[in-house]
């Protein structure tokens, strides 16, 4: 076993010196937050590389989406439609607004919701459809925009994977009602903790602001609200980090290839959709069974390396909610694990990786 340890992922962190440079602003300014002269500029900075018309910045992805599920005024008895093949806290957001997942089973190809079993789901208590980009993969946005305005639907999306990813040369954090993602330490692009929100209706955006600021404007109460802002400290991570977002997307991107190029054949691959400028966030595999992936798993382990098995369990199959069957994800997520990728993963480390896992498969 090597001494050195390699996880799942890997926060990127800018030099020390560049993030020491806007501390000192924050000392000279003497606002840590509030809406202060470093998350503006974030957000300006954010919206021209997404090419996005707003964005509202959050202290994280899971309020991004329980806000937008307080915004559009579900609650208590109404039902949302969402996929089971996601992380918990997809979920946890409905629940939270105590709201009821309804779960849709997804494609075996792309991961995310299968767009043609959604309307079977739907009855008088459907408020709205919470897909997921699974990966940074797109769902079928046409197919779901269709079937939103037929049933009179709002739909949210999920887009924690989704930073830079465009689809037909659009932000991916552009379609829905409301886009909603995640700037946690883990994803592509951070703020060590953060989120945001992409909403096409002004007068929405404008509820969205409020509500994560208390609700008010100085003495004036608008609406019920929370505290969900993001900070000075955080944003200036963010700032940091942005400067060096291509590169880290072209040095994952090199990874994968490597990863593509031993793997392809001997593994099976997430179906990545046409139009897609992708990301490269992740890197899933499918193994042929639970007990092959748990092989990998323990043979990668005991050398030191640990992937993730993201996502496991299905989440139709949680024992705090009301379950659906979704077979399809239930099987992918038996089958399915996350291999370590970074942009300063190294050839020798993939190797190491890609031998254990072909040594395991050859058994």
């Amino acid at each position: 076993m090597s001494n050195k340890i390699i996880n799942v992922t890997k926060t990127f962190l800018p030099p020390v010196e560049e993030y020491e440079a806007y501390l000192k602003q924050i000392w000279d300014d003497g606002q840590v937050t509030n809406n202060g002269p470093l998350s503006k500029l974030l957000k300006q900075q954010l919206c021209s590389y997404l090419d996005l018309p707003n964005l509202l910045l959050l202290q994280n992805g899971t309020l991004a989406l329980q806000l937008a599920i307080e915004a559009l005024g579900i609650g208590a008895g109404d039902e949302i439609i969402t996929t089971p093949f996601s992380y918990v806290a997809t979920t946890s957001a409905i629940l939270w607004q105590q709201a009821q997942p309804v779960f849709v089973d997804i494609d075996p190809d792309t991961l995310c919701i299968d767009p043609g079993k959604i309307e079977e789901k739907i009855t008088k208590k459907t408020k709205a459809i919470l897909p997921v980009h699974v990966f940074g993969n797109m769902c079928d946005v046409a197919k779901i925009d269709e079937i939103a305005q037929k049933h009179n639907l709002k739909v949210i999306y999920d887009a924690a994977h989704s930073f830079g990813v465009k689809y037909d040369g659009k932000s991916a954090l552009e379609y829905g009602d409301i886009s909603a993602t995640s700037f946690h330490a883990t994803k592509l692009f951070h703020t060590i903790e953060g989120g945001g929100i992409v909403c096409k209706d002004e007068a929405m955006f404008e509820q969205l602001r409020l509500k994560s600021a208390f609700g008010h404007k100085f003495d004036d109460h608008i609406t019920l609200g929370i505290n969900a802002k993001i900070n000075e400290f955080e944003s200036a991570m963010g700032l940091c980090n942005l400067k060096y977002i291509d590169e880290i997307i072209a040095r994952r991107g090199a990874a994968k290839a490597i990863y593509d190029e031993q793997l392809r054949g001997i593994v099976g691959h997430q179906k990545l959709v046409n139009k897609l400028t992708y990301n490269n966030a992740y890197y899933p595999i499918i193994l042929s069974s639970e007990a092959e992936l748990l092989d990998v798993v323990n043979s990668l382990n005991a050398d030191g390396i640990y992937p993730r098995r993201y996502f496991y369990p299905s989440l139709d199959t949680l024992p705090y909610i009301n379950t659906n069957d979704c077979p399809i994800s239930d099987d992918i997520a038996k089958r399915i694990l996350c291999l370590p990728l970074y942009d300063d993963i190294s050839l020798d480390d993939q190797k190491r990786i890609i031998g254990i896992i072909k040594k395991c498969l050859k058994k």
